[in-house]
């Protein structure tokens, strides 16, 4: 076994399909009057919103350790989040070198972390952005039934529980039908078993289908539904040959991620 040594990359790709009206907020830096008070994010280059990779990597560990129970305590069940280093989930998803060792020193004792011993590859895990497809392009691009480019403006109604007193609000929001390209990279080092990674990256997309995507997911935004196309690898041989990728039969794509 040779440490850290990366053996192949292996690519998870598919579509994520909005059911519900999709909200990931963005900044309300220049927004002009009347338009609405919670605004998505946007690319600014061609002003289409998108799923940041952030978004769906953070929402895929928070469901992972909560169905697991994997939390290291705090001033909530809910947190601080695992950061124990020999945990799939920081192997998965990532820890930092400095929490890692405070996690093995509070395990095992100050000065027991040893970096010759104890220093591993993490966050193996690449989240990319999630784009709108072409098709979405074209539906949603000059739709006469947006209210804003690519989006709509969902009217909600806050109501004051003493004075019954109502206070709208404006929620832009990706249409439902939208539909986003995604793609994850796992890199898999020597030494790793990478079907129970797969399967936990597989389960964790199978909680966000049962879960939401964004904000406002408690009313109704954000339900997605997640199609995994493709199961792709490359090992050191296909780099060296500028092989593409070779598709990957080590593991079953789960029925809940087929079409």
């Amino acid at each position: 076994m040779e440490k850290g040594k990366l053996i192949k990359k292996i690519q998870i790709s598919g579509i994520i399909k909005s059911l519900t009206g999709l909200h990931i907020g963005g900044s309300n830096l220049g927004v002009s009057i009347g338009g609405a008070d919670a605004v998505v994010i946007r690319n600014p280059f061609n002003n289409q919103p998108y799923i940041p990779g952030s978004t769906l990597k953070g929402k895929m560990r928070t469901l992972t350790e909560r169905i697991m129970g994997k939390f290291s305590g705090g001033i909530t069940p809910y947190g601080p989040y695992i950061d124990d280093p020999e945990s799939l989930i920081c192997q998965i998803y990532g820890i930092t070198p400095d929490d890692a060792k405070k996690a093995i020193e509070r395990k095992n004792g100050k000065g027991s972390y040893k970096e010759e011993i104890h220093a591993k590859p993490t966050s193996r895990l690449i989240v990319r952005d999630s784009n709108f497809t072409e098709s979405t392009v074209k539906k949603l691009e000059n739709s006469k039934n947006t209210d804003m480019p690519f989006t709509e403006i969902k009217t909600e109604v806050v109501i004051d529980r003493i004075t019954s007193a109502a206070t709208p609000r404006q929620l832009e929001r990706v249409p439902a039908g939208a539909e986003f390209e995604m793609s994850l990279i796992l890199n898999i080092y020597d030494g790793d078993n990478e079907e129970d990674y797969l399967n936990k990256i597989f389960m964790a997309l199978a909680l966000v289908q049962d879960d939401y995507i964004g904000g406002k997911g408690t009313r109704g935004s954000g339900e997605v539904n997640i199609v995994i196309e493709k199961l792709q690898q490359k090992a050191f041989k296909d780099y060296e040959e500028n092989n593409d990728w070779q598709n990957y039969t080590g593991i079953a794509i789960p029925p809940q991620l087929q079409k």
